[in-house]
């Protein structure tokens, strides 16, 4: 069983869990009791337009993130976050007392209050939900953690919507929908009880009160730290992407699929278990480290399945009004359903890894004010997408060509975001070669230090053994290269962007030399991880050739521990020299590779000799080249 599951076990887990599951199902059963009534049956609540109702209503929601995040992140860094957890989840209670009036009483405006209300539950909760994981899961368990978090979310969101549409139908709905949406709320206050203590990440902190001008100051210091920043923005368009389908899937499945309540169900069915199963995938796909690679993996497919969601809706038989049952007798709705589901798993690719990021990326001590930031800009980026939808239904746009006009514009973002941060796109390409090209088995990667500065070494075998060692480490390693492999086209790129030091012999330039021993020393001091090959150059033989002074010379500037790994499979390789020059014999380019990583303990900097850091490296590849 994946460890990501195992945390079910874990109370560390399992109570947090369970009280953001159950908050996300609430939320979705009221929301969408309440869409669908306005949706199907508004002549029964008010005089308004239903379709304008139903893109309304959901940037209400989500107004208050805008409003409240802000102070929400700083009571989340300054309190404890249990203790948050049950006073979110009493608040909760209150809020479905007044929706349960509404419900009952068939009145509008509690409806409206309450879902304003529950927005604003969801913003104090949010800065704590992705700010408590860090603090009780290691780094190598957060893209499983965040994996399984967002898997739990929508899933209760696929529940609660169908719960809640189905209550909405029902001829006594108002009742049940009340009894439901109060009994929710107290069993999650019942298991918010469960959650661990969480301490303060600054106790210290002075509240600013002022929402419009802790808003901008928060978002003004997030700035400064450019990739999380970015990941921000990237994250937040995810958002506007969801949300402007999801707020159509009722209107699309009665207009443009003729279908009845039970279509709009399906529609919703589907997406959340392709998010669902893309977040859980993330874990297995990254190889358990913050793998963000996957983000340009998920923009493609969610250009590409949204794309071709437009030809499957405007391809689509006349038919008269159906139910579900119908629906999925025309094969031609298949494609439809396919491109949907599609949708959901190439997003779960794309938001899981941000969310890791961001986590990982940001100063420990502010991390709920960074999340809150995330959620200022996710709703921002949504009541924009409300305010976009409309303006494009006045110009004339049907669903379908939303959908598609939202589809292409996703690309123009990813490529404008990746323009801005190339990692995202070199870690795509490293990705892509480690699940293509090669198979990797990685073993003792805990020997990585999770912080702070240490030498990587390994043997050398191929023209990728950088790209190799670079996919399976949880921490970004600045690798010290032969000036000539740094500048081989299309590498060279992956290189420059990921930091990597050209070196060049002293006899044929002495200045790059001291340079790149300048920046070994300069990266070291500030934490980074660098890695060297010892051998100084790519084997001819397949053998672990004498190790060059490289090694001694940087310790004995800048002491750190020395981490020794072993590459094995990749000798007559594609890549590597075995009969002749790298990359000329295309019959060793065959797919999937099984190729392995071996890591073992670091070696502390008082201990290092060049005889024994080898011997350390012969014994990890063993007999296998």
């Amino acid at each position: 069983m994946s460890d990501q599951f195992q945390l079910m076990r874990e109370r560390r887990f399992r109570p947090f869990f369970f009280t953001q599951f159950l908050g996300a199902f609430n939320d979705n059963v009221f929301k969408t009791a309440l869409i669908t009534l306005v949706t199907f049956r508004a002549g029964q609540l008010t005089h308004l337009d239903g379709k304008t109702l139903a893109t309304l209503l959901p940037g209400l929601f989500i107004l208050p993130f805008f409003l409240f995040s802000a102070t929400s992140g700083q009571i989340a860094d300054k309190f404890e976050k249990s203790l948050i957890a049950r006073a979110v989840k009493v608040f909760e209670i209150a809020v479905m007392i007044l929706a349960a009036w509404g419900f009952i009483a068939n009145q509008l405006w509690p409806l409206v209050a309450a879902l304003f209300l529950m927005g604003a539950h969801s913003t104090m909760f949010g800065p704590v939900k992705y700010a408590y994981l860090p603090q009780h899961l290691g780094q190598q368990e957060l893209t499983g953690g965040n994996g399984m978090l967002e898997m739990g979310t929508f899933v209760a969101i696929l529940l609660g919507q169908v719960l809640g549409a189905t209550l909405a139908t029902l001829p006594q709905g108002g009742m049940a929908t009340a009894i439901t949406v109060i009994g929710l709320a107290l069993l999650g206050y019942w298991a918010s009880r469960g959650i661990p203590l969480s301490p303060a990440a600054d106790p210290e902190l002075r509240i600013n009160w002022n929402p419009l001008t802790e808003t901008w100051r928060n978002i003004a210091a997030i700035r400064r730290n450019r990739v999380v920043w970015l990941a921000i923005l990237g994250n937040s368009w995810f958002w506007f992407y969801g949300a402007t389908m999801l707020a159509q899937f009722p209107n699309y499945a009665r207009e443009v699929l003729n279908g009845d309540e039970s279509v709009f169900i399906l529609l919703l069915t589907v997406f959340s278990f392709g998010i669902g199963a893309g977040s859980l995938l993330c874990e297995r796909l990254s190889g358990k480290v913050v793998e963000i690679g996957l983000v340009p993996f998920g923009a493609i497919g969610l250009t590409v399945f949204g794309v071709d969601l437009y030809f499957a809706s405007t391809a689509l038989p006349a038919t008269v009004a159906v139910n579900y049952i119908d629906f999925l007798a025309e094969v031609a709705h298949w494609r439809v359903m396919a491109d949907i589901v599609l949708i959901g798993v190439f997003g779960g690719f794309y938001i899981v890894p941000l969310y890791a990021l961001i986590q990982t990326r940001s100063d420990k001590r502010q991390q709920s004010r960074v999340i809150a930031a995330n959620n200022i800009m996710n709703s921002l980026f949504m009541v924009i997408s409300a305010g976009v939808s409309m303006l494009l239904f006045k110009l004339g746009l049907s669903i379908p060509e939303l959908f598609l006009a939202t589809a292409l514009f996703n690309a123009v973002v990813a490529i404008y975001i990746y323009s801005l941060v190339p990692e995202f796109l070199m870690r795509f390409i490293i990705w892509i070669l480690i699940h293509t090209v090669y198979r990797l088995d990685k073993q003792g990667i805990d020997n990585i230090p999770t912080e702070g500065a240490a030498l990587i070494t390994c043997n050398h075998v191929s023209y990728v053994d950088a790209l190799i060692i670079a996919a399976a480490s949880p921490r970004p390693i600045r690798f010290i290269m032969d000036h000539r492999i740094f500048s081989i086209p299309v590498l060279n790129f992956i290189f420059r962007e990921g930091r990597a030091i050209p070196l060049a012999p002293a006899k044929e330039d002495p200045a790059m030399l001291v340079r790149a021993y300048d920046e070994v020393a300069r990266a070291l001091e500030e934490g980074d991880l660098v890695g060297i090959f010892p051998e100084g150059g790519i084997t001819y033989s397949g053998n672990i050739e004498a190790f060059k002074g490289g090694v001694s010379r940087i310790i004995e500037r800048t002491p750190v521990p020395v981490v020794p790994m072993a590459l094995r499979g990749l000798w007559a390789s594609f890549f590597s020299r075995k009969d002749g020059p790298a990359m000329t014999r295309l019959e060793r380019f065959r797919p999937f590779r099984k190729i392995e990583l071996q890591v073992g303990e670091p070696i502390p900097a008082i201990e290092l000799t060049p005889d024994t850091l080898r011997e350390r490296i012969v014994a990890l590849r063993g007999d296998k080249q």
